[in-house]
């Protein structure tokens, strides 16, 4: 034990005895940090490092100051300590939480660096940040704890990713793009005539709902979604756009389609078979898809301001879109009133290696050789993934936690851990 440590530790013991417990059981040896020097100085964990080499103190005061004047301010990593020194320093800050990202590196910085004055400082609130189900604002992310983030810290880290993108990937939705508004202008012919997806709400109430979803996991119950179709009083089958082709291929017929992607053409969803399947869409899904499908077509609207100017002209129902098209099919069973909705093929993430069910590699989006991420499967691993899925991911838990009176159901451990759901014993 460091001199270090023990003055620190002793700070932390007293003002948190859990947390101290929990920080104890960290394994500090097992952090790769090496000695930056330039300038100054910093720590390098995996080739990341935790500060500026050159000047913390500047560095951090730039930090601290995109933060707006506020008494409660969060803070997202640990760090040095650089950053909770310059905050510290507002005459009206109230609080100062600060979230850990890796339990590990903060007991190694414990070791090396003298941390008591911040740890000591009354306004200062200490926490692991996987404690808490969301991010809280306002906030700051150190950046190389985005990157450290450990494992039971990974569900925020998430989260605070999402929310920094989510500013750059709105600008894809622009209202003033001439190529959406053409997009628009060519659907509302068929807008016109089609029915409102509302006429379907409240139409299933208290029954249960089976979301299919294109993910790897999906392949296995194919089988079994076979066998459940053919029987009497069978839940709703409900399949996102990409998964029709796959289910067709195996005599599965779902009652409904979702498709929400202006990119989605026949190859997708060829209308050969669809006589008794209805489909649920968005304006801007390609005309001729669209006027080819031979089963009912029921329009819907996401909460995009691209709807705003036609509305009021030709009211439809709302849909939730999460940048998935998972999301308003999931909403869609809620709304038609599903007390029990199962989740097939929702693995957000590529178990297996594979990255859909009924595609090739690539067809869908980028391939699996391009998945730089991961998040935390059912059994507690790091699967393969790529960043907008975990931020499909997270916008689906956040969808669920605003339906508790729906009980959702998870069929596969081989893809992301999805909060709020249970595991369907059925299926698993």
């Amino acid at each position: 034990m460091s001199e270090f440590f023990q003055r620190n530790a002793e700070v932390i013991q007293s003002r948190w005895p859990s947390l101290f417990e929990r920080l104890v059981r960290e394994d500090s040896g097992s952090v790769n940090a090496v000695l930056s020097e330039g300038h100054g100085s910093t720590l390098s964990v995996d080739g990341i490092q935790l500060s500026s080499r050159h000047d913390r103190v500047a560095e951090a005061r730039f930090q601290a100051a995109s933060l707006p004047d506020s008494p409660l301010l969060h803070l997202y990593g640990t760090g040095l300590g650089d950053v909770q020194h310059a905050l510290l320093q507002r005459p009206g800050l109230q609080r100062l939480h600060v979230h850990i990202l890796n339990g590990a590196l903060f007991v190694l910085v414990l070791h090396l660096l003298d941390q008591q004055q911040w740890l000591a400082d009354p306004r200062i609130e200490l926490d692991y940040a996987g404690d808490a189900d969301e991010i809280s604002q306002p906030y700051f992310a150190l950046p190389a704890e985005l990157v450290l983030a450990d494992d039971v810290n990974a569900k925020i880290r998430d989260r605070l990713i999402s929310e920094t993108h989510l500013t750059f990937n709105n600008t894809l939705f622009d209202v003033a793009d001439p190529q959406l508004l053409a997009l628009l202008e060519r659907s509302l012919p068929l807008l016109r005539s089609d029915r409102d997806v509302a006429e379907l709400f409240g139409s299933r109430a208290g029954q249960a709902a089976f979301v299919i979803a294109t993910g790897p996991s999906l392949q296995g119950h194919l089988p079994a979604l076979k066998r459940i179709r053919e029987e009497a009083g069978r839940p709703l089958f409900i399949a996102v756009d990409t998964a029709y082709r796959p289910l067709l291929a195996v005599g599965i017929e779902p009652d409904i389609v979702v498709s929400v992607d202006h990119k989605i053409r026949l190859h997708h969803l060829p209308p050969e078979a669809s006589a008794n399947t209805a489909l649920v869409y968005m304006p801007m899904l390609d005309v001729e898809t669209l006027a080819g499908w031979r089963g009912p077509r029921y329009a819907a609207y996401s909460d995009s301001p691209l709807y705003e100017r036609v509305r009021g002209e030709i009211p439809r129902g709302h849909l939730f879109v999460g940048g998935s098209v998972i999301h308003p099919a999931a909403d869609l069973a809620v709304k038609m009133g599903a007390s029990r909705v199962t989740l097939f093929g929702a693995d957000f993430a590529f178990p297996g290696d594979r990255t859909h069910t009924g595609w090739d590699d690539g067809v869908l989006g980028p391939q699996i050789a391009a998945a730089r991420h991961w998040v935390l499967d059912g059994n507690g691993q790091r699967v393969r993934t790529q960043l907008n899925f975990r931020g499909y991911l997270i916008e689906l838990e956040r969808f669920i936690a605003r339906h508790p009176q729906v009980a959702f159901f998870n069929t596969s451990r081989a893809g992301a851990l999805i909060a709020g759901s249970q595991f369907d014993a059925e299926f698993c």
